[in-house]
């Protein structure tokens, strides 16, 4: 069943790269949607603010953060679970946050790294942002680790700014790490040096009231994944599918909190 009203967008990791593996798995999605009764558009939104498009009204499904989820989405949207990406590291439906230094500079370990610059995404962002803050709040000093922060506007940006000499390391998670090794030339001269603990992954999200309720868009998404071309799935690192509910993101939101009652609430 279509829609000319619903709306779905898989934003992040759709680099222009494997854009086609994406518009692929959401062929595939959409056709899973449809079959179960579910009115899925039929392509993906692209030109709209992120947060625009995860509180409309009419969203059928989309990918979000689980930082924000938990601080701005949660009551707003349904949570319906993450996919599972084949990284090491990381057990099905989980990520996690690593630390990419040039591999020049022999850092190490973190504290090697105190007073140093940092390249980030943006703040608000759990991999980015909220998983490093909560390994590095112990190490904190008067609400700082870092020298000084470099907000990039993204994962891929904060990698290029670390080889470019612009920073000495980048918190930025770990599928955006695998997909740099594989279509960013600048990666190659950079290292892991440490990583966070796995936190449940990137969220999928669906506007409250939409049609067949959570149960039944979770085996849509299933059965989608499944049904994805093997090319696109290899290209997109993806697995499978995880459900999570709403309490399974406590953790994170806990974290948060932690961190803000030490007076480590920033990357800093």
């Amino acid at each position: 069943m279509a829609s000319s009203a619903s709306i779905a967008a898989l934003p992040m990791y759709d680099w222009p790269e494997v854009r086609d593996a994406t518009d692929a798995l959401w062929a595939a999605l959409r056709e899973a949607l449809r079959a179960a009764g579910v009115a899925a558009p039929q392509n993906l939104t692209r030109d709209r603010p992120l947060f625009d498009i995860w509180r409309d009204p009419n969203l059928c499904l989309s990918q979000t953060c689980g930082l924000p989820y938990v601080r701005h989405l949660r009551g707003a949207v349904a949570l319906l679970g993450a996919p599972a990406y084949d990284i090491p590291g990381c057990p099905p439906g989980t990520y996690r946050s690593v630390f990419a230094v040039r591999r020049s500079d022999e850092v190490p370990d973190l504290e090697a790294l105190r007073g140093r610059r940092c390249a980030f995404n943006h703040p608000g962002s759990q991999s980015g942002d909220g998983a490093p803050r909560a390994l590095l709040a112990p190490l904190a000093r008067n609400g700082r680790f870092f020298g000084d922060v470099l907000e990039t506007g993204s994962h891929r940006a904060a990698l290029v700014a670390v080889a470019e000499g612009r920073a000495d390391v980048a918190t930025v998670d770990a599928v955006s790490w695998e997909l740099a090794r594989r279509h960013e030339p600048a990666a190659a001269g950079l290292a892991v040096v440490a990583a966070t603990p796995p936190t449940p992954g990137l969220p999928f999200i669906s506007a409250m009231g939409v049609q067949g309720g959570a149960e039944r868009l979770r085996g849509a998404i299933a059965e989608g994944i499944r049904a994805t071309p093997e090319d696109a799935r290899e290209a997109l690192m993806l697995s499978g599918f995880v459900a999570f509910e709403d309490a399974d993101y406590a953790g994170i939101a806990a974290a948060d909190a932690r961190t803000r009652a030490l007076g480590y609430g920033v990357l800093a």
